[in-house]
């Protein structure tokens, strides 16, 4: 259940010129996040939304306004306390997975344990760990290429899991996928949002799978139109299983 509140945007702006013009990514965001939210962020093509998610997760930092994370102002660190602050309070999952496809898993997964520092012991027990949490233990020495969408997409959520993160910002993490595989990762993100209390704020286009989050937040234009707490959350574990029994009545 959500708690705490983790992170604060007051009045977020984020500017761009374009010779004379200036153009407004986001105009005055104020959201709060509650430390075991899962949250969805939807709107149009140019809405500000994948720029929201970068704010937040220290990938850029905004024009003005303040953001507080954890009780910290961090809206004036420079780009290495920034970066130090990724590292270690947050896990990134991408729409094209963005994994090395010319490394094992294994290695994949480790990378934001090699940028930490962590000695190699450490190193294997919690990429072990990661990626039997996701399904995939027997994996470890496999290639990106040679595995499906949906196992590769583990592979991310492994390796945004292998830090131990307090939050997990996912944008469009089942855009690549079918219908049944989208199900099935976003049944995997729930389980690491009720299980670890991981807050989880994901970006996505799909109404389908933001019901699978408890709160949907809707930008328009760079503002905050919308701001719903639902009453009922999309179990896709349940919905998974039914699909399951679907298909073997009608095989």
């Amino acid at each position: 259940m959500p708690g705490k509140i983790t992170l604060q945007l007051k009045q977020i702006r984020k500017v761009y010129t374009m010779g004379e013009h200036k153009i407004f990514a986001l105009d005055g965001v104020d959201l709060t996040f509650l430390e075991g939210e899962m949250a969805a962020i939807m709107g149009s093509s140019g809405s500000g939304k994948s720029t929201l998610l970068n704010i937040i997760g220290c990938l850029d930092r905004p024009t003005e306004g303040t953001y507080i994370l954890d009780g910290e102002d961090i809206s004036d660190l420079n780009k290495n306390q920034l970066a130090s602050i990724r590292n270690k309070k947050f896990g990134f999952v991408f729409q094209a997975f963005n994994l090395l496809g010319r490394v094992t898993v294994r290695a994949n997964v480790q990378l934001p344990l090699i940028y930490a520092g962590m000695d190699k012991k450490e190193m294997e027990a919690r990429t072990k760990e990661a990626l039997a949490w996701v399904g995939l233990a027997g994996y470890m020495n496999h290639l990106p290429g040679q595995m499906s969408g949906g196992q590769q997409q583990r592979v991310a959520i492994a390796r945004a899991l292998v830090n131990s993160p307090s939050l997990i910002l996912a944008d469009e993490p089942t855009g690549a996928l079918d219908s049944k595989t989208s199900i099935e990762i976003m049944a995997v993100i729930q389980r690491l949002n009720r299980e670890k209390g991981i807050t989880v704020i994901m970006v996505t286009h799909d109404k389908d799978i933001a019901c699978y989050c408890r709160r949907l937040i809707l930008l328009k234009d760079g503002h905050v139109v919308e701001d719903t707490r639902l009453d009922h959350q999309r179990d896709a574990a349940a919905d998974l299983a039914a699909l399951t029994e679907k298909a073997e009545a009608e095989a």
